[in-house]
C-alpha cells in the first residue's frame, strides 16, 4: 500500500508559518520537532489522513537552508508511506529510479525515511516513509 503521508513545504520562519497554517487549515499543530542529522525542526498539521510538516533550516548547511536559498519557500516534497522501505526502495532502483538514500534512516514524527532524487521523478523530490 502507498499513500500520500504528508506535503514537506520548506519556510523561512517557523513560529510565523505555523500561525499561518493554523490560521489557514483552522487546526492546532501538533507537534513540533528538530531533526539534528538533516538540521532542520518540524511541526505538524493533521489534514484529513494526510499531514502537512513544515521545515525550517536549523543550520546553514542543511538541505532545507540550500533549498530556501536556491528556490525560497514552498513545497519541498511528497511523502509517500509504504508497508516496506527496504522492498521499496529495491523495486524502485531495480526501475532505475535514482535513490538518495538506499538505506533508509531516522526522519521526524517517528518515521524511517529515504529520499528519490528529483531527476528520476519528474523534478519531484520524493520522500518514503514508514512507521518505526
Amino acid at each position: 500500500m502507498i499513500r500520500i503521508e504528508h506535503l514537506g513545504i520548506a519556510v523561512s520562519n517557523m513560529n510565523e508559518s505555523i500561525t499561518l497554517f493554523e490560521n489557514l487549515l483552522n487546526t492546532k499543530c501538533y507537534k513540533t520537532e528538530g531533526v539534528e542529522s538533516e538540521g532542520v525542526k518540524t511541526a505538524f498539521f493533521q489534514v484529513g489522513e494526510s499531514k502537512i510538516e513544515l521545515l525550517e533550516a536549523t543550520n546553514p548547511e542543511s538541505p532545507i537552508a540550500k533549498y530556501l536559498a536556491k528556490q525560497g519557500q514552498g513545497i519541498h516534497h511528497i511523502a509517500f508511506e509504504v508497508d516496506n522501505i527496504e522492498t521499496e526502495l529495491e523495486r524502485l532502483k531495480s526501475l532505475e529510479f535514482v535513490l538518495i538514500h538506499e538505506i533508509p534512516k531516522r526522519g521526524a514524527d517517528n518515521k524511517r525515511i529515504a529520499f528519490l532524487h528529483p531527476k528520476s521523478t519528474n523534478g519531484v523530490l520524493i520522500e518514503l516513509c514508514q512507521e518505526m
